[in-house]
């Protein structure tokens, strides 16, 4: 029996891990103690001292902490299980049977890149928040070696099928089929760039940024010089306002083609198999038996032109970046009238396309009326302290009672033997299909008001991460929120009787 130990290079991945969590403590007391720079000479030397050897001992106890994790780190293969131990003071153990693993994730970062080393993943049928073994950077002849002994131990589990008789009979090898269901050209990912909230978590990260170096920025002088420049035109204010927005265009198109370059999702032996990136490659596995349900999410700026987002609802956990908290994404972005074609190849049992229940008219104003309890009082206290201009927020009124005729006209359900389909929108449109076999949980709602008004809503949750995942029919009739409850007790009683 050999233990392995990971690469040297985990220390250091280790190590930026760590201080990428303790980065803006770091950016804070750089900056409140005058910078990097000592001077003796200073008269604040002392005191600006004081954090800075703070901030060298927490960089040598990140260092030190990257570094007993390499070494303590040992993982080798016993019984069909693959076995880890770590620990310095406390050696923690972990045995994984073979068969419990669902699916081996990869990654590549930029030093795994350097040293042609990879992380490795390994999800189990038990975990669906995290990883159940982690693996940060090891060769790939290694972890060749884990998925080979992992199809190894399975194929011995299912050598021998016993039949009716009692004979025993050795089972046929099957053929690795692969199939690719969706790639994304660059023209693809400019299109996802331009169309997704790229833009705004750029622009969230340059004012959080700025909002920890406010008090160092001279504002009377940057105030002097930007009247200066409307004294010189406004065209001229209006061009830099316009370059500033491209160049944060063109720095959200950038963060998505690297996070998004190559992307391909390929079927594989009951599995999709989801690839991507340029600095960090990326390989997630989704078993298609832990799949729970399908959302379809159209926002405002791809819905006018037909195009989608895909997400899937997985028991596992999948890779932080390619998840969406329980939600996994399959196509980032799909041409609405390809999705039946190409989830067909995998999911044959989930019907797309299928004719709706609308909510009734008579519920529109249930879509707008809670926004308007909170709306009022803002618009009453911007009016008070900004009059005149203040008045001008009573549009908030109307902006909201067309959000509210706009979710409401988007907001459906559809049933039929197995499958369920709600509709609903706050800003985009969101279609959620699960069969009724996966859903934990379905819930119907009717306040005082939804009484008068014979209307309902019903609440679905299905088992998809930590505390599980859910959506809602809003405000639907109340004969069809009953059918609803009906629909889905009948399913439990057959549960009983078997």
């Amino acid at each position: 029996m050999f233990k392995y130990r990971l690469h040297p290079v985990s220390a250091l991945i280790n190590f930026f891990k760590g201080l990428k969590e303790l980065l803006l403590p770091f950016i804070i007391i750089i900056i409140t103690s005058g910078g990097i720079v000592i001077n003796p000479n200073d008269p604040d030397f002392w005191p600006s001292l004081i954090p800075k050897l703070f901030l060298g001992v927490a960089l040598i106890f990140v260092l030190y902490i990257g570094v007993v994790k390499w070494r303590t780190y040992m993982y080798w293969f016993e019984d069909d299980e693959l076995r880890v131990e770590y620990g310095l003071f406390v050696k923690k153990k972990r045995y994984v049977p073979f068969e419990r693993i669902q699916s081996l994730n990869y990654k590549e970062g930029i030093f795994h890149r350097m040293f042609k080393l990879v992380a490795v993943d390994i999800e189990t049928a038990g975990n669906s928040t995290e990883a159940e073994i982690s693996l940060t950077a090891i060769t790939r002849e290694q972890a060749n070696r884990i998925e080979r002994e992992m199809k190894e131990a399975k194929k011995r589990l299912q050598a021998v099928i016993v039949d009716e008789q009692g004979m025993e009979i050795v089972a046929e090898e099957t053929v690795v089929r692969e199939h690719v269901i969706h790639a994304m050209d660059k023209k693809d990912l400019i299109l996802l760039a331009s169309t997704s909230g790229g833009v705004g978590v750029v622009l969230a990260g340059i004012l959080a940024i700025f909002s920890q170096v406010s008090a160092y920025i001279p504002y009377e002088k940057i105030y002097k010089e930007i009247s200066s420049v409307v004294s010189i035109g406004f065209a001229l204010l209006a061009s830099v306002i316009a370059a500033a927005f491209i160049i944060t265009w063109l720095i959200s198109v950038l963060m998505t083609f690297v996070n998004y370059y190559n992307f391909k999702v390929v079927e594989q032996d009951g599995k999709m198999i989801i690839t991507r990136g340029l600095l960090e490659k990326k390989r997630t596995t989704i078993p298609l038996s832990r799949i729970q349900g399908i959302r379809i999410v159209e926002n405002p700026l791809r819905q006018p032109f037909g195009y989608a987002t895909v997400l899937v609802e997985s028991a596992s956990g999948g890779d932080d970046d390619n998840k969406i908290a329980s939600k996994m994404n399959l196509f980032p972005l799909i041409k609405r009238n390809e999705i039946a074609g190409k989830l067909a190849h995998v999911l044959p049992q989930y019907t797309i396309d299928t004719p709706m229940t609308s909510s009734p008219k008579r519920a529109i104003p249930f879509f707008y009326r809670f926004d308007l309890v909170y709306v009022v009082p803002i618009i009453a206290a911007l009016s008070y302290f900004f009059y005149p201009y203040g008045l001008f927020s009573i549009l908030l009124i109307v902006a909201f009672m067309l959000l509210g005729r706009w979710q409401w006209r988007s907001a459906a359900f559809a049933i039929d033997d197995s499958q369920l389909t709600i509709r609903s929108r706050f800003l985009s449109r969101t279609t959620f299909i699960v069969h009724k076999n996966r859903i934990q949980s379905m819930e119907a709602r009717q306040s005082y008001f939804e009484q008068r008004r014979d209307v309902a809503s019903v609440g679905v949750t299905v088992m998809s991460g930590f505390g599980g995942s859910s959506s809602t029919a809003m405000h639907i009739e109340s004969q069809h929120a009953d059918e609803l409850l009906s629909w889905f007790e009948r399913e439990r009683r057959d549960e009983i009787e078997q």
